[in-house]
């Protein structure tokens, strides 16, 4: 049985279980952090405002970790991760639930995952909490508290930022892969990576036995970006498509919300204003600073100056012009001249672009204004863009841009309200949109597609929107949160091998033009999931009483395997085989099958169908067996 079990209600941040083949497959492990608008912001410096509200509401900062126990994830064999930002929660699964399998992910992946949980933790843990609340936590205290908190769903399964350590050890199990390398897992099934696309290392994953193929598709892009560009010919010929991470804003261009950022970018700056960018230190920075570097001469924006600040932004801007095998061919070819395939090297030389590990030391000190922040977290719950909504929200020369389409820009702004910053929403996702993933699988064409719920229904606030939706023939299989799917195809065959010595012993007959058949006795051998026949072995000499040897001397009686029969009854023959044997009143029967003979005078039936012949005669044993010898006329014997 193929079960795919969902642990994520959040369709790009998945969390999957596929059961295939005698193993368990986690696919992707995402996090969810939208539960942490539900809480204040984390300041790095003494708030005055913030510090005047009411002390009962918690400041823990808690996560959500969307797993549900529909099974033991200690069962779990491998977990596959498809680009970075889908392992945010591995160390809540390698380190707290007895977790004994292998990770695998791309040398990218690995990295900048690494340094995004670097980050988390930092931004977390630089800020000490005086004390921590769990006792909202209990459902009689939650309902009297405010929405939206009163109104969260599963808050026990809020968990605390994890440590260094636990993603040390979590990122320790992870072992390094390649796109195309094949990947055996137990002699069960194969398992490998294909570039999806989207982000440095991003991957989709094939999961294949000898005759079964299991299509992964996750956070892909068809947009022409820094990625290698997405592998879509290895799709082909799947028995089942997994289909996720699609783009959470299919109504937003790419190029048209750069080019917003762009022109908003340059405005606040002329009017003496300065830009606050959230955003992560991987992924769409690495294209807006391209976007900047294109656009900042045209804008008379050269002596603007741009910081990038987080506990990993140098890792982050020296990683990306390391990794020229996973870049796309214009990229690659840049390294080879030589020359940094990103254009950031160039802004960081001229000192157009500085980066810092936070807004103490060095930046305080050199620190201009006007100018352009991009730092973290998206959410404006913690890290250093805290800071900047503080010191710059009650300007209106100021500007905020979203381009991080994670999170609600609405709700992420409500803890700083009053605000005078004006807030501009690029939203910047090259994920696939519904037109393009209809496209894809037109020519990948999968026997079977499986999706989140949400896919297979116009968006709420846009009912009328059918573009919005996957609508296919045969239609999608939809799956929810903590649902459990059954995949529909069956194992029909199994690969098994035979020795060579076992081999040598068959004698094969010829059933039909073409096709021989031999018949064979042999000991099915099984480990790692690989079957093989071998010849069957003979019993070893045993100690010999002196009264037994005589009566073991003599040879022992083998049983002849019974034959194989093979080949047609012919209707008009077999019925004057009848006739010459003195049966003579026959009723033909036409079936479905072939035909039933109803032997009138002897009260016997006789069904002859196209795989078997069925002989019904009762308490007449003779006739029965005359019968037998006249149908095994028309049969071969092997």
């Amino acid at each position: 049985m193929k079960l795919l079990y969902c642990l994520s209600g959040h369709p790009t941040l998945p969390c999957n279980v596929l059961k295939f083949k005698s193993t368990t497959i986690m696919l992707d492990c995402g996090l969810d952090t939208t539960s942490v608008l539900n809480f204040l912001p984390l300041p790095l410096v003494h708030s005055p405002r913030l510090s005047k509200l009411p002390s009962w509401v918690s400041k823990d900062g808690s996560l959500n970790l969307e797993k549900r126990e529909l099974l033991d994830l200690s069962t779990v064999d491998v977990i596959l991760v498809s680009n970075y930002h889908c392992m945010m929660a591995l160390p809540y699964i390698t380190e707290h639930t007895g977790f004994t399998g292998t990770v695998y992910a791309t040398e990218p992946t690995l990295t900048i995952g690494r340094l995004l949980m670097e980050e988390l933790v930092n931004f977390m843990e630089r800020v000490p909490k005086a004390q921590s609340a769990t006792c909202w936590k209990n459902k009689e205290i939650q309902r009297m508290l405010p929405g939206p908190l009163k109104d969260a769903v599963d808050v026990w399964a809020w968990k605390r930022s994890y440590s260094m350590p636990e993603v040390n050890s979590a990122l320790s199990k992870v072992q390094l892969v390649g796109y195309s390398q094949k990947v055996e897992l137990f002699g069960a099934v194969q398992v490998s990576p294909l570039s999806s696309g989207y982000s440095l290392g991003s991957s989709n994953w094939i999961i294949q036995s000898h005759h079964e193929k299991v299509s992964y598709v996750s956070g892909s892009s068809l947009l022409t970006t820094h990625p290698q560009p997405m592998d879509q010919s290895s799709l082909k010929n799947s028995d089942v498509l997994i289909l996720t991470g699609l783009t959470q804003m299919p109504t937003a261009n790419p190029d048209g919300m750069l080019g917003e950022f762009c022109s908003n970018l340059a405005m606040t700056i002329r009017a003496g204003g300065n830009v606050l960018v959230p955003c992560y230190p991987s992924g769409v920075i690495y294209d807006l600073l391209e976007c900047l570097y294109q656009f900042i001469e045209s804008a008379n924006l050269g002596t603007t100056p741009f910081y990038f600040i987080s506990p990993v932004a140098n890792s982050s801007l020296e990683f990306s012009q390391i990794f020229a095998e996973w870049l796309c061919h214009n990229k690659q070819s840049k390294v080879y001249l030589p020359e940094p395939p990103f254009p950031h090297a160039e802004l960081i030389q001229t000192n157009k672009l500085k980066h810092y590990s936070s807004i103490h030391g060095d930046f305080s000190i050199e620190f201009r204004q006007p100018c352009v922040v991009f730092t973290g977290h998206p959410s404006l719950r913690f890290g250093d863009v805290v800071h900047f909504m503080e010191l710059w929200g009650k300007s209106s020369l100021n500007t905020i841009i979203f381009t991080e389409p994670d999170f609600s820009y609405l709700d992420a702004l409500a803890p700083y309200q009053p605000l005078a910053m004006k807030c501009v929403y690029c939203p910047i996702d090259t994920r696939l949109n519904f037109h393009q993933v209809s496209k894809l699988l037109k020519e990948v064409q999968p026997v079977h597609v499986v999706c989140p719920e949400q896919y297979t229904q116009p968006p709420l606030t846009q009912s009328h929107r059918s573009d919005l939706m996957l609508e296919l023939q045969p239609p999608p299989m939809p799956y929810r949160r903590c649902s459990v799917l059954s995949l529909p195809f069956r194992r029909r065959y199994e690969r098994v091998y035979i020795l060579p010595e076992l081999a040598n012993s068959l004698v094969p007959s010829e059933i039909k033009p073409g096709v021989s058949l031999a018949t064979v006795s042999a000991v099915l051998h099984s480990k790692d999931n690989k079957h093989t026949l071998q010849s069957v072995p003979k019993p070893p000499p045993a100690p010999l009483s002196k009264k037994r040897k005589r009566v073991l001397e003599e040879p022992p009686v083998l049983l002849a395997p019974k034959p194989l029969l093979s080949g047609a009854v012919p209707l008009e023959a077999f019925l004057a085989t009848l006739q010459k044997h003195g049966i003579t009143e026959v009723k033909v029967e036409e079936t479905a099958d072939g035909h039933i003979l109803h032997l009138q005078a002897e009260d016997t039936l006789i069904q002859l169908e196209e795989d078997g012949t069925h002989i019904v005669c009762d308490n007449n044993e003779p006739l029965r067996t005359t019968l037998r010898d006249l149908v095994l006329r028309f049969l071969q014997k092997l």
